[in-house]
């Protein structure tokens, strides 16, 4: 097993309704989101911020993205968010291949996304990159071989990367329900309980 970022110091943030900065905050405004996050980090004195696995989010509510019928909406966090500056290397923690890649440019979506599929433990096992750089889905093909450890991808800038402040968007998943290129990264209360059973906690990945 290998590393997927460089993690150094790093805090944890918060993006849930207990958050009340979160109110005052145009997340719309992406330039602005951006500079909250990295103020919140370097003011910590770290390099990253974590979160949120299985996070109830309100931050989701900057883009009809992740409204399901005009209706219900998207807010659990089904990955963990490693946020640090763009350009910052991301790598493959496991030996694998590539599965699939897609820009989902979508204002809110994950932008360049790529999905590794591995071998963990005698079962299929799948990693998804999402908010990368254009330039990470160069090169790429469906059964890339990829060596644990081999890096993969950069974090990406806004708006390229789905229009986010920079960050890498990690998910496991044990079943890709037939998808290529894409996968949830987001779902309704719900449907929480079964994506809890598709989607693990990728802190066995990351080492945190």
């Amino acid at each position: 097993m290998s590393r997927v970022v460089d993690i150094d110091k790093f805090i944890k943030l918060d993006f849930t309704a207990n958050n009340q900065e979160l109110e005052a905050l145009d997340l719309v405004d992406t330039a602005s989101f951006s500079t909250y996050v990295f103020n919140k980090i370097y003011a910590a004195g770290a390099k990253m911020g974590i979160g949120g696995y299985m996070e109830n989010r309100v931050i989701y509510r900057r883009s009809e993205h992740f409204s399901v019928d005009n209706e219900v909406k998207r807010n659990i966090h089904l990955g963990i968010d490693l946020w640090a500056v763009a350009g910052t290397p991301v790598y493959a923690p496991l030996a694998g291949k590539v599965h699939s890649f897609r820009n989902n440019a979508n204002f809110g979506d994950y932008g360049p996304t790529i999905i590794l599929e591995h071998s963990y433990e005698g079962k299929p096992l799948y990693t998804l990159y999402g908010h990368l750089s254009l330039g990470s889905l160069d090169g790429l093909y469906e059964g890339k071989i990829i060596k644990a450890g081999e890096k993969i991808a950069e974090i990406g800038d806004y708006p390229v990367n789905g229009d986010w402040p920079p960050h890498l968007h990690f998910q496991v998943m044990t079943d890709m329900l037939g998808m290529h290129g894409d996968f949830p990264g987001v779902c309704a209360e719900s449907d929480k309980e079964k994506f809890a059973k598709i989607c693990l906690n990728p802190d066995f990945l990351l080492g945190l």
